[in-house]
């Protein structure tokens, strides 16, 4: 997946800035399995004008700078419908708690509570972050099937945070337990 699918979704709800996709829309949904920073979502909204993909209406402001509102094109519509129609290949994890915990054998027993300790407590603060996630009320049949598709989709981060935690408690027990490392 690229950043620019993640966007063709959200202008497909509502047309929006720059600042609302980052700040209204990203940071209150997606963010949670795809980040990006603000310059980042503006390179690829300039990248996805070039390609067609969107176009966008200048808001004269009398305050304030004025505004970059876009809108999906009919070539924005068809690629995001293209793309949610592809099969997506497994993500490639990159975790550096683990790479830790593997090489972690020199390490004092205490350290190795410390840092389990740490995860812990990040994944609790991850868990309690998504249970401040509101679901939209149910006003039509669409509005339904779309509180049920992102239901699953926070399902899925409830359970794979639950899931470490509990690989986390297993964690501490067993290292509770070990010899001792050379330098302690």
């Amino acid at each position: 997946m690229s950043l620019s699918h993640a966007i063709l979704g959200l202008l497909s709800v509502q047309p929006m800035t720059g600042y609302d996709l980052k700040n209204r829309a990203f940071d209150h949904s997606v963010t949670h399995f795809w980040q990006a920073d603000q310059s980042q979502i503006y390179r690829t909204l300039g990248k996805m004008e070039e390609t067609g993909w969107l176009t966008y209406e200048l808001e004269r402001q009398d305050d304030r700078p004025n505004r970059k509102v876009y809108h999906l094109t009919d070539s924005g519509r068809a690629e995001l419908d293209r793309w949610l129609r592809t099969e997506q290949p497994l993500p490639a994890n990159r975790e550096p708690f683990l790479v830790q915990l593997f090489f972690g054998a020199t390490l004092p027993n205490e350290t190795l509570l410390a840092l389990l300790d740490q995860q812990k407590a990040a994944h609790e603060a991850q868990l309690a972050l998504f249970a401040e996630i509101p679901m939209p009320p149910i006003d039509d049949p669409q509005i339904e099937r779309m509180r049920t598709l992102r239901r699953l989709t926070l399902q899925l981060g409830v359970t794979i945070e639950k899931s470490y935690l509990t690989w986390l408690a297993e964690c501490t027990a067993v290292v509770a337990t070990l010899p001792h490392s050379p330098e302690e």
